[in-house]
């Protein structure tokens, strides 16, 4: 017997009422009416389907920091969120710098089997930046590699950067890079300004990320290599990022849902739940990161999910983690800064969400049109629902989010992984 789901009265892209109807994990037909016969009906009256959402830029945690995450409790949270692809950081333990962690990785996620685990490789040896990982072994693995990135850590060795570039180049992969000039930043807590002073915690400069874009940039583009870069947050690295796409450059980019909505002043609480690397900015800064979204100039959402236990946030700011769990509010939060305020469209938010991360990553079965033929990866989302951010109530086995008790719009009320449900309200 076929497995049979059947969506009624949704809005493709948020363009008129279908219903689609799913046979075995494909979309097999969208018409105006569909009669049920069999398998599980969903009533999708005043809803808006889009592709489900693909993150380039998670922190799972496994192997080795199960405290934190696992890759089950990450890809739950990630199915909340309408994610049914995300992009595993390698900053593991150990390290995923081989064909054997990456593989790894892969597999436990393939097992749990709520969202396609993709594995990113470390582009040095235990992200110490001295000397280059295996590259080519886990471009080849069975779990084919395509992304590469030290994050948390920067690749500050520019000939080190160049041969990583020059490398991956010959399989069509990407180095994402974390934008932070380490001495630049040496014992930054927060962004260099006004708090931080007031604080008394040491300022981390909008330079040290800009300086580190600027150069990759041009590395990238001497050597012909494709370059991400990893969560932008200041203005000037906006202007940077703009200015080399005028230039025709092969270079992406990405921003948080946390930096298209909080500043720094948000942190005179002095509660390390804002502590994040990089740090939260002013409004200034946020303003530009969100014109650069509705622009093009940035490419994606990139969560930056870092789940870490209690213990490591409820302590004092410098001896604090950093980072933020985000897999299950960034569509509310893009829905609530961008698609609501009229600063984009629902295709464009399909653009940032799953289209173009998908793209970039080269995960050819994701990122595709709502259509029949289509494997059925598929976000349901509640334009008009709202809710507070909880954070005893998020999936993450984590509960560092800095949104607990906020209220966003765009709710995600169900999401399909090739054809299944991983995730519906009320169940």
């Amino acid at each position: 017997m076929s497995n049979r789901i059947l969506i009624k009265g949704g809005s493709i892209l948020g363009e008129g009422v279908s219903d689609v109807l799913i046979e075995d994990g494909v979309i097999k037909e969208i018409s105006a009416s569909i009669s049920s016969s069999g398998g599980e009906t969903i009533d999708a009256t005043g809803y808006v389907l889009l592709p489900g959402f693909v993150d380039l830029h998670t922190h799972l945690r496994e192997p080795g920091r199960e405290n934190s995450e696992t890759i089950a409790t990450g890809s739950l949270a990630a199915a909340r969120g309408g994610y049914v692809a995300v992009s595993a950081m390698a900053n593991t333990l150990p390290v995923a710098d081989n064909a054997a962690i990456v593989e790894q990785v892969s597999a436990i996620g393939k097992s749990v089997g709520l969202v396609d685990v993709f594995p990113i490789g470390a582009v040095t040896k235990g992200l110490e930046g001295q000397e280059l990982s295996d590259l080519g072994s886990m471009a080849h693995s069975r779990a084919q590699v395509r992304v590469f990135s030290d994050d948390g850590n920067c690749v500050s060795d520019p000939l080190l950067m160049r041969r990583a570039l020059e490398y991956v180049k010959q399989f069509d992969g990407v180095i994402a890079q974390h934008a932070q000039d380490p001495r630049l930043t040496e014992g930054s807590q927060m962004n260099e300004g006004v708090i931080a002073s007031t604080l008394g915690l040491k300022g981390w400069p909008a330079v040290a990320e800009e300086s580190i874009i600027a150069r990759d940039i041009l590395l990238a583009n001497m050597v012909g290599a494709r370059l991400h870069i990893c969560h932008v947050t200041t203005r000037g690295g906006v202007e940077i990022i703009r200015w080399a796409k005028a230039q025709g450059m092969q270079v992406t980019a990405e921003v948080t849902p946390h930096h298209l909505l909080l500043t720094d002043e948000i942190a005179e609480s002095y509660d390390p739940i804002y502590k994040v690397n990089p740090p939260l900015r002013t409004q200034s800064d946020v303003d530009s990161l969100r014109e650069a979204v509705a622009d093009g100039t940035i490419d994606i959402i990139g969560t930056d999910h870092a789940p870490h236990p209690v213990e490591s946030k409820e302590c004092e700011w410098q001896n604090a983690a950093f980072g933020m769990v985000g897999l299950e509010t960034a569509f509310p939060i893009v829905y609530s800064t961008l698609i609501k305020t009229g600063r984009i469209s629902w295709k464009r938010a399909v653009e940032i969400m799953s289209s173009k991360p998908a793209q970039i990553g080269g995960y050819t079965s994701h990122g595709r049109s709502i259509k029949v033929g289509e494997p059925a990866h598929i976000a349901i989302i509640d334009p008009n629902g709202s809710t507070v951010v909880d954070r005893a109530n998020l999936a993450s086995k984590s509960k560092n989010t800095p949104f607990h008790g906020m209220e966003f719009h765009g709710n995600i009320v169900a999401t399909l992984f090739n054809g299944h449900l991983t995730h519906k309200v009320g169940n």
